[in-house]
């Protein structure tokens, strides 16, 4: 180890305490916004408690809420494109079963949730802090790739609020019939996600990380 450089367990990150289930105080909060965008995001924290109840369910409205309106501007600036392409509304496209979207919107936003808690770890990159991790890059790619699995079955949702939001402007039966799956889908993604990486991956490395240091 060379002159100066810190031991390995000085730069181990110390989590915070969870966040509490009510916190009315952070409604007066100015950093109120953390950047979620996607409810099945927002509720995967939730799970693994990294942000209040409170904070979730106001995420979750202002996600629905920005949802809408930016569908609503689409509509109205691009109204050709937008009845060609039935206002982009998530559906199960035909010869699949309801059960085969369910799956895909499950599969799909495991793969995204489960990235967002990877790239974001701050023990993670306090651990590894020689292997420089820009978050946005591996979300990113993670999103690419579930659209590429997803558009032929459902159109890729893997975003509640995204799935509200085209289906209040476009407002067709067939996007309603089909909104369920874009809610129940991405959420038990997120469960799955959050449960895994929080509770047995993230769990079972703090437990191997300290056996090592024991037997050091």
């Amino acid at each position: 180890m060379e002159s100066g450089e810190p031991p390995f367990g000085a730069r181990d990150y110390q989590d915070p305490p969870p966040a509490p289930l009510v916190d009315p105080e952070e409604l007066g909060k100015w950093s109120f916004y953390r950047g979620h965008i996607n409810p099945a995001v927002t509720f995967g924290l939730f799970l693994a408690r990294k942000v209040s109840l409170v904070r979730a369910v106001m995420y979750m409205v202002a996600q629905c809420l920005g949802a809408i309106c930016g569908c609503g501007l689409v509509k109205a600036f691009q109204k050709a494109r937008y009845t060609r392409y039935g206002g982009g509304a998530n559906e199960l496209s035909d010869g699949y079963s309801k059960g085969v979207g369910l799956g895909a919107e499950i599969i799909g936003t495991f793969v995204l949730v489960y990235t967002v808690f990877s790239a974001t770890d701050p023990k993670r990159n306090a651990r590894d802090s020689h292997v420089p991790v820009l978050a946005p890059l591996p979300i990113g790619f993670a999103v690419f790739m579930v659209h590429l699995a997803t558009i032929p079955v459902t159109g890729t949702g893997i975003n509640p609020a995204r799935s509200l939001g085209a289906a209040v402007m476009y407002n067709k039966d067939k996007a309603w019939d089909d909104q369920w799956m874009f809610w129940v889908g991405p959420f038990i993604g997120a469960a799955i996600a959050a449960f895994y990486y929080q509770y047995i991956l993230r769990a079972g490395a703090v437990k191997a990380f300290g056996s090592s240091r024991s037997n050091a």
